[in-house]
């Protein structure tokens, strides 16, 4: 388990000597808060390995009852420090830009002088961007390397074959598309976050274009393991959509961030709102995948503009969203 720590705190610099600025402080710790500050405080380049082998542990035991086994990684959230055996893994200068690269963002979005953007100079510079992408799949590559290994634990103690593994991420870094650093933004490079499920009953290499959240992965669980789904949430299993292709849990979703950011998508449409600025951003993500050409002031969209703004605005007023009430 990996949480606060009691007030002791890292001097260092990450991969680019720049101040650690997050997860300062912080301690491996058992249940019982039982610290362990001798491996580690804050992130260090072994992070990942350190919690795979807590998890390896605990499969070489063979459990008799079923268990529910959550290894919440760090990596790849800053500090970002170069994993034993990955200092070359990458070379900068081999790696491409973003296709939506940008020196700087168009406009303030909300969080432009957050801790994430900080971590950037401005405007941003390919230079940079490319050694940020190196050191960002080198901290990736290592703990797909770690995934592998508690598979493989999986494999070798024979419950590979009735244990479901799921992977899901955080959403995900800038690293310089449209002029951004950080995650709090509502492009698709950061709120398309990853979700992968493998295990008894589930298709193999498939895919699901269904809209989803991140929260339908809890009566999702509770469904592969036969438990009722409490009433109270709000998510839905994914279970159906996995074993019918065409399945459509949500025909929207809905996205935020602080009070400076609102967005609805659709399959094909995606409208973000700036509640402080009352700027709207529209994206046809059909033909336009990395968000480069805002359609909000395209008469030919105004239609479509309009039908999303309603939407969006009823679940604001469904879910009482006191920027609504300011946009009014």
């Amino acid at each position: 388990m990996y949480a606060g720590g009691g007030g002791q705190t890292p001097s260092g610099v990450d991969h680019a000597g720049r101040p650690v600025t997050g997860y300062r402080g912080w301690v491996l710790q058992t249940d019982e808060g039982r610290r362990f500050p001798e491996q580690g405080v804050g992130l260090t380049p072994h992070i990942s390995r350190t919690f795979a082998d807590a998890a390896i542990e605990l499969i070489r035991r063979r459990p008799e009852t079923p268990f529910f086994l959550h290894v919440n990684f760090t990596a790849p959230h800053d500090p970002l420090l170069i994993p034993p055996g990955h200092k070359d893994r990458y070379d900068p200068a081999k790696i491409p830009l973003p296709g939506n690269f940008l020196s700087e963002h168009p406009f303030d979005h909300g969080n432009l002088h957050g801790r994430d953007e900080q971590l950037f100079a401005a405007p941003r510079t390919s230079a940079e961007v490319r050694r940020e992408l190196a050191a960002y799949y080198a901290v990736i590559s290592d703990m797909d390397e770690q995934i592998g290994r508690i598979q493989a634990a999986l494999e070798q103690t024979a419950q590979a074959a009735n244990t479901v593994v799921i992977f899901a991420g955080d959403q995900g870094l800038a690293i310089g598309s449209h002029g951004l650093r950080g995650k709090q933004n509502m492009y698709e490079h950061t709120v398309g976050t990853p979700l992968l499920l493998c295990g008894p009953g589930i298709p193999q290499e498939t895919r699901r274009d269904t809209l989803c959240y991140l929260r339908d992965l809890y009566p999702t669980i509770c469904e592969l393991a036969g438990a009722r789904v409490p009433d109270v949430v709000q998510g839905k299993s994914l279970l159906s959509a996995i074993a019918h292709p065409t399945q459509i849990l949500y025909p929207v979703v809905f996205g935020y961030f602080g009070d400076v950011q609102r967005m609805i998508r659709t399959d094909r449409w995606k409208l973000i709102h700036y509640p402080r600025i009352d700027r709207f951003q529209l994206f046809d993500l059909e033909r336009d995948p990395l968000e480069l050409r805002d359609l909000a002031a395209d008469g030919e969209q105004a239609a479509q503009l309009a039908e999303l703004r309603a939407q969006l605005q009823t679940w604001q007023s469904q879910v009482g969203d006191p920027a609504l009430k300011r946009d009014r």
